[in-house]
């Protein structure tokens, strides 16, 4: 039984290749796709690409469909993350050469879902985010008494008052963070940003006590560490054989994490230790654009706001993290009802014109 095709690993490497030099997607995005071919090709047999027809496509989305998880049918997110893959996929194929007298473009088309379970799959849906408190309560409630409990604690403040995605934290170096100016320097040269973009974060308003357990963790790993500026800020916990012949954590040693998952298992123990569901370091990202909504008093406000993100256009702020809540939802729109909010919709009006315009859209009077 074939458990791969000698052409279909060169088509693929070529095609991951492109997706990430040309197209810049991430290796978690590469990921996917390459998860998503493997399930089509384990499908078929490995048969070649060549052979490729449309009625492979709606074999397999049949199958692919019916498949129980044991807790039941693959959601429909699912499907349509895996069928678009494919789509994508055979579409650049039908493109290459060697495969353009037996593909067609138009046929990467019948992996496309129903259009019904393709507004399913993609309908938006409220997204799990923290409050302020809830993080400050966790934050104040971890442990400090050791060297590693107090970088764990660490982190999560810095993922708070930076809105750093976990890539960049663990990635980030002492010299990108400057205390005086309370600003992390994401320089894309080191640290792992997305779209290899550079810019400088300045600290979040979110409570001193948070900022001081920052200035608490850098100020030790210099006066007492005596570590330089290419040392990691976030250090990998040093693993060394116990007396029980099992590896045990005992320390750190100045290297970065080799990926973020040792983050996320910080995040999910500080959680848990306090009894409230786990929240990823993601969501710390739409905690603060729900605080910046809530406290940006101008359009100039908010578009520092979002620039402290790393969002180059202040659209991408509102339309992919600015969710409002239900309930805050409900508060708002109550609250314009009065005479005192006819300024500030003017305000918001023409800032969101102006970024209309920009975007090449033609307003008329």
């Amino acid at each position: 039984m074939p458990n791969h095709h000698a052409g279909n690993e060169r088509a693929k490497r070529r095609y991951f290749a492109f997706l990430m030099e040309a197209k810049r997607h991430s290796e978690e995005t590469v990921d996917a796709a390459a998860m998503a071919i493997a399930r089509f090709e384990a499908y078929t047999g490995f048969r070649d690409f060549k052979a490729f027809h449309i009625e492979q496509a709606m074999a397999f989305k049949k199958n692919f469909a019916s498949r129980d998880t044991g807790s039941g049918k693959l959601s429909k997110a699912t499907l349509h993350t895996t069928f678009s893959n494919l789509k994508r996929f055979f579409q650049w194929l039908s493109g290459e050469p060697g495969y353009r007298s037996k593909l067609t473009y138009s046929d990467a088309e019948y992996f496309n879902l129903s259009a019904k379970d393709t507004r399913i799959a993609t309908a938006r849906r409220p997204r799990s985010v923290p409050t302020l408190e809830q993080v400050q309560h966790v934050i104040a409630s971890m442990s400090a008494n050791s060297e590693l409990e107090r970088r764990d604690r660490a982190v999560v403040a810095f993922a708070l008052i930076t809105g750093a995605r976990d890539g960049a934290i663990a990635s980030a170096k002492l010299k990108h963070v400057d205390l005086a100016a309370r600003s992390f320097f994401q320089d894309a040269r080191e640290v792992r940003t997305k779209f290899s973009k550079s810019f400088t974060t300045f600290f979040f308003p979110v409570g001193e006590e948070v900022t001081l357990v920052l200035i608490d963790w850098i100020t030790h790993l210099r006066r007492n560490r005596k570590w330089g500026n290419d040392d990691p800020l976030f250090p990998a916990t040093k693993m060394t054989l116990g007396p029980t012949c099992q590896f045990e954590a005992t320390g750190l040693e100045p290297k970065h994490w080799s990926n973020s998952d040792p983050i996320r298992r910080i995040f999910k123990s500080a959680f848990e230790a306090v009894d409230l569901p786990y929240f990823n370091p993601h969501s710390f990202r739409n905690l603060l654009v729900r605080l910046g909504e809530q406290r940006c008093r101008s359009p100039e406000d908010f578009k520092a706001w979002s620039q402290n993100l790393g969002h180059e256009q202040v659209l991408t702020t509102f339309t992919s993290y600015g969710h409002v809540d239900t309930r805050r939802q409900g508060h708002l729109v109550q609250a314009l009802s009065g005479e005192g909010s006819s300024h500030a919709n003017h305000e918001l009006a023409e800032t969101l014109a102006r970024h209309l315009i920009q975007q090449g859209f033609v307003l008329s009077r």
